[in-house]
């Protein structure tokens, strides 16, 4: 008894050491693998092969195992299920302990062979705290990362900047680069789109010693299939090795210059356009570029573009200062020459405002003319001045104003042959002196005795207006030393345009007296026309206005209208809150059919009684308005709750119950209605946000079955989100190649051998997981982004399937409809077979009932090519389409899949409806020697019952569910 006593004691005391010994072992742990090694080498249960500790801070991804190398797939995936079983409350596994979860991103689970034993809670409690060291330390690096690449982005913008030339910047830029990533083989090109061709600005390799100067225009003909090239032509970064890049590009790849072990490229985009291209590469035979220095590249690459759009603008700006001070240097040069001539040309100016301010003055003509002489007097010499006038009627020549020393008699005189004469005859300016007087007496153009013998120079020039000269305004010299030149005409001349002008104004304001007693008169005539004109305008302004917001077919309102009548709503809503209103979105159920079949004259018969009934449905002030076609809105004003709107909505489809007459026929016709409400909760409200939900709304109620109404609410609303979000994922997906293919085997029913497998598409999403097509697929078809996921998927199934088809076997692929609507389908497919090197007599494509009858001459002829290249077509999910089994024959068919809902009822027993048509089936496929397969066997009872009735083939969950590509090869080996 002693003894047991002493054992006992002795036991509790080595594991009091041992617990002490592990505290001390933990502590001295600095991170989540010292624990896992402490852990697994401490319990001897654990030191078994296949035991192990896995842990990430970013659950499920980034996942590191302990002991390191010995994690797979399939124990990745365990711990994934069981991390999420322990999350719902359902507990983990006997194989698997989740030692840690903080509910996010941060996980630690202990895996063995068999069932795990219990753990220490420190062993929790220190993985714990040396994950969150681990994940302080990684947000550490992330800053870091972000202030080392903020600093490089800073550098970038002061070198756009600075003044350092092209050159010195470029090789900035290449410094800047290399700080962030491996950069050594470095260069910057830019793509020119109108002349398809590149220059390489910078240039740095230490392999390819090409010479490309950055003046050097390079066309992309020379560099046809090149990496850069198809930067360019693909607009999408590329990473990786030659193989892993021929992979990647959307054609055949051709090297040009040295081949490179790593290679990153990304183009530079502006708004979606391809403006050049920034790569670096290595030749160190080891992969230096991730896919955050994609990302990276990418990002620092658009502040490139920016920087070297920036230094080029700044280029272009200095050029253009250049030319443009020497065209202000010609222009001062000339501006120059020019101020002698504009001083003498400034007291002209000044002469002649002062001339042309006289004539706004109200005083005689004497005071003009003797203010006139003044200013002459200031330019030239003018002692001896007259102005001359010419009569209406031309037969006269009177001197309103004459200041002379010799002349005395100045009374109006006939017309004649004197100097003034001749200037109103040429109508220009004369410079007389002696000699010239003699040469006109001469020549008959004056008498004798009409120049004085004391004058010695005479200047005169030509009062002129519109209709000739109406005058002549003279000076003259009696003494020797006063000579007249023509720069003295020039003066004359200049102010006889004045006076001209002045004279004329004071004949037109006497006119313009004359003629406004004259012009009252007329004016009343005219306004009294003018108001009955203004009111035949008035009238067809308003009728163009009703037209323009109006629908020509039923009188309704149109969207014009409707929108600014919805306009003034809200505005009436955000000023008082009570005043909500509703809209009640209406759409004409099956009227494509009417017009189809019925023509578009009843369409239209049909459209304007809708319109006449959904207007006695509405009262002022609300509105009906028609939008196209056979969309209609009912807008009501002051509208609160729901409740008012969905009454219009019942009377509405009450009133459409009748039958109406069109193309002397009876119809029976029915709409679906959308309604949103706008009140006070509405923060965002505008009209397109309204339309819109009520179309929404709308859409819901066609899909419900028609003929009824639906409420837009906040769910809808999360739902239309919930799209928008699933495709930005969708195409975010595509970018970062996030699609995997799984296989499921169609086996032989007798002796479930392997005969082939069936390719489905799964996307391995980073927050939720491997996510099956149900969950996106209707959204990529919706979207247009199911075909380049049906691309992906088909190279990747192909690559995967090479080596599990070597066995004689094939491989199916699912085909969307959308592929069937290009000629080219068969050709591109075939293609990729040879690019992948896949036999295409291992390959069937499979394809609905839908894709066959949508446009049975193409998909036939497409099947028929494809046939000839040994790839076969298979029929899937036969029995829930729309075509029967006498259609079957017309398609080249290799196989047939039965349907799983007509599988599916022989899980509870005998289903004798659903026997009938396997059987059909059965005997249609024997009869034209096509291959028939059961989808959805799940039961050992299903089976039997196909194999009775003499189906050869099946596929389902009884033999496998689907698994990556890797798996069935394990199992094979």
């Amino acid at each position: 008894m002693t003894s047991m006593r002493a054992g006992k004691a002795r036991t509790a005391f080595e594991s009091m050491e041992q617990g002490t010994d592990l505290q001390v072992r933990l502590l001295r742990a600095a991170t989540p693998a010292d624990v896992a090694a402490i852990l697994l080498e401490g319990d001897p249960r654990l030191r078994t092969p296949g035991a192990r500790v896995l842990w990430s801070t970013r659950w499920p991804r980034n996942i590191v195992s302990h002991p390191p190398g010995r994690s797979d797939a399939a124990a990745v995936l365990a711990s994934i299920d069981a991390v999420a079983e322990h999350r719902a409350g359902d507990g983990a596994t006997g194989s698997i302990r989740v030692l840690h979860d903080d509910g996010d991103m941060t996980v630690a689970v202990l895996h063995c062979p068999a069932n795990c034993p219990p753990t220490p809670e420190l062993v929790g409690t220190r993985l714990r705290e040396t994950l969150a060291m681990q994940r302080m330390q990684e947000s550490v690096a992330g800053l870091e990362q972000a202030e080392k690449l903020q600093r490089s982005l800073y550098a970038i913008a002061d070198m756009a900047g600075s003044d350092l030339d092209m050159p010195d910047m470029l090789r900035g830029l290449h410094r800047i680069v290399a700080d962030l990533m491996y950069a050594e083989n470095f260069y910057i090109a830019l793509y020119d789109r109108e002349r398809d061709s590149l220059r390489f600005l910078y240039f740095a390799d230490v392999v390819d010693d090409q010479d490309l100067s950055p003046d050097e225009e390079v066309p992309l003909a020379r560099i046809e299939r090149g990496l850069t090239w198809y930067l360019t032509r693909d607009r999408r970064p590329l990473m990786g090795s030659t193989d892993e890049l021929r992979q990647q590009v959307s054609g055949p790849l051709r090297l040009h210059g040295a081949d490179s072990s790593d290679w990153l490229g990304v183009p530079m985009l502006r708004e979606g356009e391809v403006h050049g291209a920034v790569v670096v590469q290595s030749y160190q035979g080891r992969r230096c570029y991730t896919t955050a220095d994609m990302s990276l590249l990418a990002f620092v690459a658009e502040h490139i573009l920016t920087a070297l759009e920036r230094k080029r603008s700044q280029a272009e700006l200095e050029q253009r200062v250049i030319e443009r001070t020497q065209q202000l240097e010609s222009a001062n040069l000339e501006l120059r020459r020019e101020v002698t001539e504009r001083e003498r040309g400034e007291r002209l100016q000044a002469a002649l405002y002062r001339v042309a301010a006289l004539t706004s003055l109200e005083e005689s003509s004497e005071s003009f003319y003797r203010h006139v002489h003044a200013i002459v007097g200031e330019l030239i010499n003018a002692k001896n001045f007259y102005i001359a006038l010419l009569s209406e009627d031309g037969s006269t020549v009177s001197f309103p104003y004459v200041a002379d020393d010799h002349e005395r008699d100045w009374s109006a005189r006939s017309y004649g042959r004197g100097l003034t004469e001749y200037v109103l005859r040429t109508a220009r300016p004369q410079l007389v002196d002696l000699e010239r007087a003699q040469a006109l007496l001469v020549a008959g153009e004056i008498d004798a005795g009409m120049m004085g013998a004391p004058t010695l120079v005479w200047l005169g020039a030509p009062l002129l207006s519109t209709e000739g000269p109406i005058g002549v305004v003279a000076v003259q010299s009696y003494e020797a030393g006063d000579v007249y030149d023509e720069r003295d005409a020039e003066l004359l001349t200049f102010v006889s345009y004045q006076i001209a002008s002045s004279l004329q104004r004071r004949r037109a304001a006497e006119l313009l007296r004359q003629a406004n007693a004259e012009l009252e008169h007329r004016v009343e005539e005219r306004t009294h026309e003018l108001r009955e004109q203004i009111a035949v305008r008035e009238q067809i302004e308003a009728q163009l206005q009703h037209q323009v917001m109006h629908d020509a077919l039923t009188g309704l309102p149109n969207r014009i209208y409707l929108r600014d009548r919805i306009e003034r709503a809200i505005a009436r809503l955000r000023r008082d809150p009570k005043h909500g209103f509703g809209l009640l979105y209406i759409d004409v159920d099956r009227f494509k059919v009417v017009n189809d079949s019925l023509g578009h004259v009843a369409g239209d018969e049909v459209l304007r009684e809708v319109a006449r009934r959904l207007a006695a449905c509405v009262r002022e002030p609300d509105a009906v308005a028609r939008l196209a076609g056979d969309e209609f809105v009912i807008l009501l004003e002051y509208v609160q709750l729901p409740e008012s709107a969905c009454k219009v909505a019942q009377r509405v489809l009450r009133s459409l119950q009748p039958r109406l007459q069109a193309a002397n026929r009876d119809l029976q016709i029915s709409a679906s209605v959308g309604i949103a409400i706008a009140n006070a909760n509405n923060s965002d409200i505008s009209a397109d946000r309204l339309l819109h939900d009520a179309d929404v709304a709308l859409y819901r109620a066609k899909s419900a079955g028609r003929n009824r109404f639906v409420v837009f609410d906040d769910a809808m609303h999360q739902t239309a989100m919930g799209v928008l979000d699933m495709e930005q994922s969708l195409r975010d997906a595509i970018a970062g190649d996030e699609f995997v293919p799984y296989f499921q085997p169609l086996v032989r029913l007798a002796d479930e051998t392997v005969v082939g497998y069936e390719a489905l598409l799964r996307w391995q999403h980073p927050q939720r997981g491997v996510l099956c097509p149900g969950d996106f697929l209707k959204v990529a078809e919706d979207s247009g982004l199911i075909e380049a996921i049906d691309w992906r998927m088909f190279r990747l199934a192909l690559e995967g399937s090479r080596d599990l088809t070597r066995d004689g076997s094939f491989v199916t692929l699912n085909v969307s409809p959308r592929l069937f609507q290009h000629d080219d389908f068969d050709r591109r497919l075939l293609d990729l077979t040879t690019e992948v090197g896949f036999d295409p007599a291992r390959l069937r494509l499979e394809v609905t009932e839908g894709t066959l009858l949508g446009d049975p001459e193409a998909v036939v002829a497409i099947l028929r090519r494809l046939r000839d290249a040994n790839v076969e077509a298979a029929l899937d999910d036969f029995g829930t389409g729309y075509s029967s089994l006498g259609h079957v024959h017309h398609f080249p068919l290799k196989m047939i899949k039965i349907d799983r809902s007509f599988i599916t009822p022989f899980a509870a027993g005998v289903a004798p409806r659903s026997s009938a048509v396997i059987e059909a089936i059965l005997a249609l496929g024997h009869a034209l020697g096509i291959e028939i397969v059961a989808e959805g066997i799940e039961t050992e009872y299903q089976r039997a019952a196909l194999t009775a009735m003499g189906c050869v083939y099946g596929q389902g969950y009884l033999f496998a569910r689907p698994q990556p590509a890797e798996h069935w090869l394990r199992a094979k080996d």
